[in-house]
C-alpha cells in the first residue's frame, strides 16, 4: 500500500462527506445546518486542495481544479454566513439567507462527487 494514496483518499473522502453533511438537510432551516461542519468542511477541502498540488498528470489537473472550484464554493458560503450573521445582523439567518449559503455548499458538494469519482476511477484503471 502506497501511504501517500491513503492519505490523499482520505482527504478527498473527508471533504466529500463533511460537505455532503452540511449541505444535507432542509435548505432553509438554519437548525439544520451547523457553522462548525462548514468551517470543518472549509478546513478539509483546503488540505486536500493542498495534498493535490504534487500531481503533474492530466488527471492531477482536473483534481486540482474541482479541489479549488469547491474551496471557491466553500469558502463564498462561509463568507456569506459571517456577511449575513453579523454584518447584517441576522441570527439565526433567514430561510432565503440559509438557503443561499447551503447552495453554495451544494455546489462545493458536486466538485466533491466529480473528484470523488476521479479518484475511484483512477483507481480501477491501475494496473498492478
Amino acid at each position: 500500500m502506497n501511504f501517500e494514496k491513503i492519505v490523499f483518499g482520505f482527504f478527498i473522502t473527508l471533504a466529500a462527506t463533511l460537505n455532503f453533511g452540511f449541505t444535507i438537510g432542509n435548505l432553509g432551516d438554519p437548525l439544520l445546518h451547523n457553522v462548525w461542519e462548514l468551517a470543518a468542511a472549509i478546513l478539509v477541502s483546503l488540505i486536500a486542495t493542498v495534498l493535490k498540488f504534487g500531481d503533474r498528470t492530466q488527471l492531477g489537473a482536473v483534481h486540482l481544479a474541482t479541489s479549488l472550484v469547491a474551496d471557491l464554493q466553500l469558502i463564498g458560503s462561509g463568507i456569506v454566513w459571517t456577511l449575513y450573521s453579523h454584518v447584517a445582523g441576522s441570527d439565526p439567518l433567514s430561510t432565503h439567507q440559509m438557503a443561499t449559503v447551503v447552495s453554495l455548499s451544494a455546489g462545493a458538494l458536486f466538485a466533491n462527487t466529480i473528484s470523488v469519482v476521479l479518484m475511484i476511477t483512477e483507481s480501477v484503471m491501475l494496473r498492478r
